[in-house]
């Protein structure tokens, strides 16, 4: 008992550069309505760094590393910056705010300095 599929019969086309190559016949367009369109995607940039490190020798474990904690490093990163961030805006309203009641409560004197020979 055959447990393939039966094959499907290929031919051959002329491509139009000139070169030969199998076909099914099931996928060939039945007429040419106007030209080819080719979509040409780039690969991200993060990708494009990792198969330049895996073309320069790097391991694949390295590659996994840095395909994982890279952005996990950016996101870490902008956390820590967003709370010093926050930081220094509660610092900046504090300060202000002490240095408004320090000066609604002192008395004028303190513009005037120490007296001398106290």
């Amino acid at each position: 008992m055959e447990q393939l599929p039966a094959q499907r019969p290929l031919t051959v086309v002329q491509l139009p550069d000139g070169t030969h190559a199998y076909a099914d016949p099931a996928s060939l367009p039945v007429q040419q309505s106007g030209p080819q369109v080719v979509h040409i995607h780039q690969a991200a940039p993060d990708r494009t760094v990792q198969r330049i490190a895996l073309g320069s020798g790097v391991g694949a474990g390295t590659v996994a590393a840095g395909v994982y904690f890279g952005p996990l490093l950016v996101g870490v990163l902008t956390a820590i910056a967003a709370n010093l961030a926050m930081l220094a805006f509660m610092l900046l309203i504090l300060g202000w705010g002490v240095v408004t009641v320090v000066r609604a409560v002192g008395d004028g004197t303190s513009k005037k300095g120490r007296r001398k020979g106290r």
